[in-house]
């Protein structure tokens, strides 16, 4: 299905905003040209190149950056411009290279490559399409001409741009030096001509021209103030530049003798340098404004020899608009140089810099500085106003603020703001704004001005004006025109002071020139900025140089112009070198400073530990040992100022947090009708969770009560028309079998377990009766309605089973406390298991913050921890007072027969008597003994007692954890019953949502359908329309080709009827005259025809000629050319001129009947080509009809089978379902749907079968078995035949002896035995009677060996009494013989050792031998086996 149908959308304007709807990316078109096919060819922003058909608005990609096989030279670069010719496509991109591109089909390759010289942004090709023109945004044109070739040639260098600020400079020449927002540097001469231009690749932010000298200097936007050398006109040069801010250097200005070049930027710092280039623009030091500066003008007074600067100065740091605070800055007009001058930072003393400040009433946008006034222009009122300054400043410090008021106020621009400037001579003041236009005023009265309109208010009015040296001329920059205007003043009737000033200013500039022919050759002499080393800079300067080159425009110096903040400036490094020589300078005194420091540190924690050991009232307070009081108050305010900023952001955080908690809780809990928890066991990480319920809306509640009621009516007919139907009880009763047998089916056919929980809905539509889309919608609401319940009711569960959790956890909590009391009581010590409800069970505690949750110290004010300690002391209070005083009393009172309590029963214990104690045993008393004997007893009956009570105990103890034990269990089990009936419900509830994204799908696949039946119907009604039209036209067509044929036909004819017609005419003349007139008759004129191209042009367009157009032209041509062939000299020799002339028009009648006769051709052609586009475009709608016809066609049976195809969820147990799958999923596309009975009958007759073939199987088995047993015995008796036969043989062949012999012989065996068995007995005889003689030998023996152990033992008894005398005489001896055998002992081991040595030696020359004697017996032997037996080499090479 298309978008359209998807979405639902209808109408005309369909596809197209499917199109945007479905669009994720869209692209930016940059170039576009056409082709020779009248396609289009569209080059993006992001690099695609589409080939677009106007006609089908169809749009093909050629090109995709992003693809893996794009072109590497193409993917970086975008599509600037493109142009087509005969050898393809020419493309320019953003890296300055143009690609010639072939392309087929959707293939591209590159076949040609220019590298440009700069940016291009338009290409064209010349009329001969033999030259392409380039342009660039920048003012650049460029030829180039491929086919000569590859280098570009510049025609024209405009430079574009705006101007930033231009200004005149203080010569003769009255040359005027601008500066454009590109950073290029242009000179240009009175007549308007660029001189030269000088880029400095870098944003250009201000402009001030020297007095003294013809340089300019120009601040930038990173913070540099550059110093361009203009003495040669045709090329300007850097010479010097200084890095004073991170920011846009504001403004730039001289003042009027060439002093000082001051500086101003938004950071509030005013730097003066110095002007002169024989001082090499050194930096004199800062001032710092009290705010960031707006406006910056100057005043040279030379008889005080004082520069005053007047800085426009905002006040706050964060307010850059507008101002209100005059800062007038009083500078001494020489010696302003030295230590005495600057500190160590470069910050102007107090001395040497006077500072006044003024406020006044209202913000101003700018001013400049007179002689003793200041000109401003307030934008909020639209008015320029002058403030006189006050003449007694010396009483005024520079901190105090005077205020100024207005002296004269008069209508400004209209359309502000507006800059003011004034004239060197001080006599004019002029103002421009953004209305263009500019005012000139007299600055005695302010009344009257001149007003011209110098540029366009539409483009931003005026930038800057600037006077000239002499004040005749004014320079004005347009904001975003990009114009400079140039006017010179004429102005008449000056009076005699006025005329006084101007004397005077001309005396003053023939100063400045004695002072400028002074400085301008040094200025010529500086090298240029970065091509030689700069000499050494003075104490006061410092000076980053590198390397440049002005003229190239490498990167080396671009990053040098634009001086990212990384670099320091001027004030940076001055402090970093203050800091250095510091260091330098009191290394020593600083290490000798932190040694003492910390001595102090250590004395005074040393009395701060012995104030702690002192006593309480010796003690002092810990502030008592600050140091520096003022400095502890400094940081504690500081603090306290840091803690209350902390403790609002903290608030505001708190504050926040409490909001989304609000909200989480408003959205997620609270609007929860059931909230969700779940239930852990007690002895498993086992866990079932309920399911979270919202309230159901009133729409919801509505839709159901709408549903159910259809339905109960729905019902109720059909139960009527049931009854009708059922004529007799008889069709009843079968009826009912059939009704129950469905009932019994319906857990499987309804395809859900909520049937069996009880929870389906009553009103559910049977799964084969859904037809209607109403019907599905009305189940899906059912399905909703029967997932709620199903959740419901299981909530309803797991309510009780919480409910038994939490008292079930009640319950062992007080076993537990009774389990306590036992064991205090046994004085056990045992951890016991106690459950506990984590927040996933109870998630009501969520809301509530124990203070163990909190890890923070909690912050208590005073009164919190004066109320704290106060109940600490109160506790300590009553515990030191906690004595058994009450135990007493009360044991005092009972006269001390109270019942112990059975608690502390096992810790009773009978005191002795006290005699026990005090007397010895042996002091007791008749009386003392039989107390003693008593209290012996009690003991013993006591001990009994409590052992008794002990074990009681215990067991009371085991009884309790096997009842706690019992339950928990008991728990689990009941747990885990509601663990599988929540796996029951989950089944069911996804059972119905999958039921329910089924019938979703069905009603949006209904809805898509019938939306693109209504288009494509809608669009068949068009197109039936459409062709129509055709069709008429197409027969209005025919018939006006058939009324232009039949005229082309007569008109065809009279042409032939004048060819037979000229012998007729000419019937008067000879034949053979007749037939050279015919000749020339016949002859046409050659007409130089116009060719519009030839082969080697570039022009892949051909040049249509149209018919209407053609005709005139080429009737004209022939007529002029059948004059000179109608001319007296073509006539043939002896013809009448009466007879020509008529030759002539008669030819000439011809000519024009064949012109026309060409024309209507042409036009016949054209209209038959227009009649058959006509009737392609009748067969094009004719094949749409059918196609749109076919998709209807094929539409309507899609959503029949649709409809048919109904989608029916069945529930099968996992022996029912015979599908072979290999994945978790089995595939059910090609699975039939069978009938319990009719797998059980195909069961049952499979089972017969099967017991019939194993009863065959059983059959052929015993057979089988049967055949092998008897081919066994048959093997068995050949084989005892074999062996039989082989004992025959052996039998036959067996040797016997003579006794065998005789034995085998007799016949009478029972003689042979008897006799055998007498000479046997005979034997045993003889043998017993030996026996008997040799027992009697052997007692002998024994008792003869008896008599001799007697009397070894009685030796023996002898020799071990002697055994010691022995022992010590051998030791003794044993002694003497080591003491005087030892020598000969060595001697002779020494001896042995030797022979060893000689028998060793022996035995290795016997070996030797035997082994020389071996190699020999087995060489010889070797020998005689080759004689004896040759090799079969030998028998080879035989």
């Amino acid at each position: 299905m298309p978008p359209s149908a998807i979405i639902g959308l209808r109408g005309d304007k369909t596809e197209s905003i499917v199109t945007k709807l479905c669009t994720k990316a869209r692209l930016t078109p940059t170039a576009i040209c056409w082709t020779a096919t009248s396609e289009l060819y569209v080059g993006c922003e992001e690099g695609f190149l589409l080939l677009v058909d106007p006609e089908s608005l169809s749009v093909s990609v050629l090109f995709n950056p992003t693809s893996v096989d794009a072109l590497p030279e193409l993917r970086q670069s975008n599509f600037q411009a493109l142009a087509l010719n005969k050898n393809g496509l020419i493309a320019v991109g953003k890296e300055n290279v143009m690609h010639c591109l072939q392309i087929k089909g959707t293939q591209i390759c590159i076949t040609q490559t220019w590298q440009l010289e700069g940016p291009v942004t338009t290409v064209m090709y010349s009329p001969d399409y033999e030259t392409l023109l380039l342009s660039s945004n920048m003012g650049q044109i460029y030829m180039l001409n491929p086919t000569q070739s590859e280098k570009t040639v510049k025609v024209l260098d405009v430079l574009s741009g705006n101007f930033v600020a231009a200004a005149l400079l203080k010569s003769d020449k009255n040359i005027c030096v601008s500066v454009r927002e590109s950073g290029e540097l242009q000179l240009w001469s009175a007549d308007g001509f660029c001189l030269s231009s000088l880029s400095l690749q870098a944003e250009v932010t201000s402009l001030a021209c020297c007095p003294i000298a013809q340089y300019a200097a120009i601040g930038t936007a990173s913070g540099n103030v550059l110093f361009i050398d203009l003495n040669s006109e045709q090329q300007p040069r850097l010479v010097h530049q200084v890095h004073l801010y991170h920011r846009p250097v504001d403004h730039l200005v001289f003042d009027q003798e060439g002093h000082y070049l001051l500086t101003g930027a938004s950071d509030s710092h005013i730097y003066v340098l110095n002007a002169k280039p024989s001082k090499r623009f050194s930096v004199i030091g800062y001032t710092v404004a009290p705010g960031p500066v707006l406006s910056l003008s100057t005043q040279c007074i030379r008889d005080l020899e004082q520069v005053n600067v007047l800085a426009l100065c905002t006040g706050q740091e964060g307010k850059n608009h507008d101002g209100s605070l005059l800062t007038l800055l009083t500078l001494p007009a020489r010696d302003l140089e030295g230590p005495d001058c600057v500190d160590r930072h470069g910050c102007l003393y107090n001395h040497m810099l006077k500072v006044s400040k003024y406020e006044v009433p209202h913000p101003l946008k700018s001013c400049v500085l007179g002689v003793s006034e200041v000109f401003a222009y307030c934008h909020r009122r639209k008015t320029l106003q002058r403030f006189q300054l006050p003449q007694d400043t010396d009483s005024l410090s520079s901190h105090q603020v005077a205020q100024l008021k207005p002296e004269q106020e008069v209508k400004g621009h209209p359309l502000g703001p507006a800059s003011l400037v004034l004239s060197p001579h001080q006599l004019w003041l002029a103002s421009v704004g953004h209305d263009g236009l500019l005012h000139i005023r007299e600055t005695v009265s302010m009344e009257q001005y001149i007003e011209l309109q110098c540029h366009s208010y539409r483009l931003g009015g005026v930038r800057s004006v600037s006077f000239s040296a002499d004040s005749q001329t004014l320079l004005t920059a347009g904001c975003n025109d990009g114009s400079l205007v140039c006017i010179n003043l004429r102005i008449k009737g000056l009076d005699a002071s006025k005329v006084n000033k101007v004397t005077q200013y001309s005396q003053s500039m023939a100063f400045l020139k004695k002072i400028f022919s002074r400085e301008n050759p040094v200025l010529i002499d500086l090298p240029e900025w970065g091509q030689e080393s700069p000499e050494k800079p003075e104490e006061n300067e410092v000076i980053v140089t590198a390397t440049v080159d002005v003229t190239e425009e490498d990167e080396s110096y671009n990053s040098l112009l634009l001086a990212s903040p990384s670099l320091p400036t001027w004030l940076e490094s001055r402090q970093e070198m203050i800091v250095q020589e510091d260091h330098k300078q009191y290394s020593e005194t600083k290490k000798n400073l932190r040694k003492t420091m910390k001595e102090m540190r250590d004395i005074i924690q040393e009395m701060i530990r012995e104030n702690e050991k002192a006593p309480e009232n010796e003690r002092l307070e810990l502030q008592e040992f600050n140091l520096d009081v003022e400095e502890q108050k400094r940081l504690d305010a500081m603090v306290e100022q840091e803690v209350t900023r902390v403790r609002n952001e903290i608030e505001l955080e708190i504050l926040e947090k409490f909001y989304l908690r609000d909200v989480f809780k408003r959205e997620c809990w609270d609007s929860m009708k059931v909230k969700g928890r779940a239930v852990k066991a007690f002895h498993s990480e086992h866990e079932v969770k309920n399911y979270p319920l919202k309230e159901r809306t009133e729409k919801d509640l509505g839709d159901l009560r709408r549903v159910a009621n259809m339905r109960m009516l729905e019902k109720a007919a059909c139960t009527q028309i049931t009854k009708e139907k059922s004529s007799n009880t008889t069709s009843v009763k079968e009826q009912e079998p059939r009704e129950q047998g469905h009932e019994a089916e319906s857990v499987a056919v309804t395809g859900s377990y909520s049937t069996q929980l009880g929870c389906s809905n009553p009103y559910l539509y049977n799964q084969f009766s859904l037809q209607t889309t109403e019907q599905k919608i009305n189940q899906i609401i059912l399905l909703q309605d029967t997932v709620y319940r199903v959740k419901t009711a299981f909530n309803a569960e797991f309510d009780a089973v919480h409910r038994q959790k939490v008292q079930e956890h009640s319950r062992i909590r007080d076993r537990n406390k009774q389990i306590r009391e036992i064991m205090a009581e046994l004085e056990m010590n045992e951890k016991l298991w106690e459950p506990n409800l984590d927040n996933s069970e109870w998630p009501e505690r969520l809301f509530t913050v124990d203070d163990s949750e909190i890890k923070a110290e909690k912050y208590l004010d005073p009164e919190q921890k004066i109320e704290v300690e106060m109940k600490l002391a109160e506790q300590r209070r009553l515990a030191a007072k906690g004595d058994d005083s009450r135990e007493k009393a009360l044991d005092d009172m009972m006269d001390g027969v109270l019942e112990v309590k059975k608690e502390g029963f096992l810790k009773v214990e009978i005191p002795p008597p006290e005699f026990v104690l005090t007397k010895p045993d042996i002091q007791w008393s008749e009386e003392e003994k039989k107390v003693y004997k008593e209290y012996e007893k009690k003991s013993k009956e006591l001990s009994a007692e409590k052992e008794k009570y002990k074990k009681s105990l215990e067991t009371e103890m085991k009884k309790l954890q096997v009842s706690t034990k019992d339950a928990t269990e008991k728990f689990d089990e009941t747990l885990k019953k509601l663990f599988e009936k929540k796996i029951i419900c989950e089944m069911a509830i996804y059972q119905e949502e999958l039921k329910i994204t089924y019938l979703v799908y069905s009603v949006h696949m209904e809805e898509v359908m019938r939306n693109r039946e209504v288009e494509l119907k809608l669009k068949l009604e068009k197109m039936l329309a459409y062709k129509d039209e055709i069709e008429e036209e197409v027969k209005k067509h025919e018939r006006e080709v058939d009324l232009f044929h039949e005229t082309y036909d007569s008109i065809l004819a009279e042409d032939k009827v004048l060819d037979k017609e000229f012998r007729k005419e000419f019937f008067d003349v000879p034949r053979h005259v007749v037939d050279h007139l015919y000749k020339l008759f016949r002859r046409r004129p050659r007409v130089q025809k116009m060719r519009t191209q030839t082969d080697n042009n570039q022009n892949p367009f051909k040049q249509q000629s149209l018919c209407g157009s053609l005709a005139p032209d080429q009737l004209g041509n022939m007529l002029m050319a059948m004059e000179e062939l109608d001319a007296q000299k073509n006539m043939p020799e002896g013809l009448n001129p009466m007879i020509w002339e008529r030759f002539c028009l008669v030819r000439r009648t011809k000519v024009e009947s064949e012109q026309k006769v060409r024309v209507k051709a042409l036009a016949l052609a054209e209209m038959q080509s227009f009649l058959q586009k006509r009737r392609d475009e009748d067969k094009d709608a004719q094949q749409e009809i059918k196609n749109l016809t076919d998709q209807l066609e094929s539409l309507h049976k899609d959503k029949y089978r649709f409809l048919r195809d109904i989608m029916v969820q069945v529930l099968l147990k996992q022996g029912q379902v015979e599908v072979s799958h290999t994945d978790f999923t089995p595939d059910y596309s090609d699975s039939l749907l069978l009938h319990r009975t009719v797998v059980e009958d195909l069961n049952r007759t499979i089972r017969t079968l099967g017991e019939q073939k194993i009863a065959a199987m059983v059959e052929t088995k015993d057979l089988r078995k049967g055949i092998i047993q008897l081919e066994w015995e048959n093997k068995m008796k050949m084989m005892q035949i074999e062996d039989l036969k082989n004992k025959a043989r052996d039998i036959q062949m067996l040797r016997l002896s003579d006794d065998q012999k005789e034995y085998l012989n007799k016949t009478d065996r029972d003689s042979r035995v008897s006799k055998q068995v007498s000479t046997v007995k005979q034997t045993i005889a003889f043998q017993e009677k030996t026996h008997l003689k040799g027992v009697e030998i052997s007692q002998k023996k024994i008792k003869q060996l008896s008599r001799q152990a007697v009397m070894k033992a009685e030796r023996s008894a002898v020799l071990d009494q002697e055994i010691h005398h022995f022992q010590v005489t051998v030791a003794e001896m044993r002694h003497i013989y080591q003491a005087t055998a030892s020598e000969e002992n060595q001697v002779a081991k020494t001896e042995e050792r030797y022979q060893e040595i000689l028998q060793r030696r022996k035995l290795k020359d016997i070996a030797r031998a035997q082994a020389e004697e071996l190699v020999f017996l087995m060489a010889e032997v070797e020998r005689l086996r080759m004689k004896n037996f040759p090799s079969l080499d030998q028998l080879k090479h035989n």
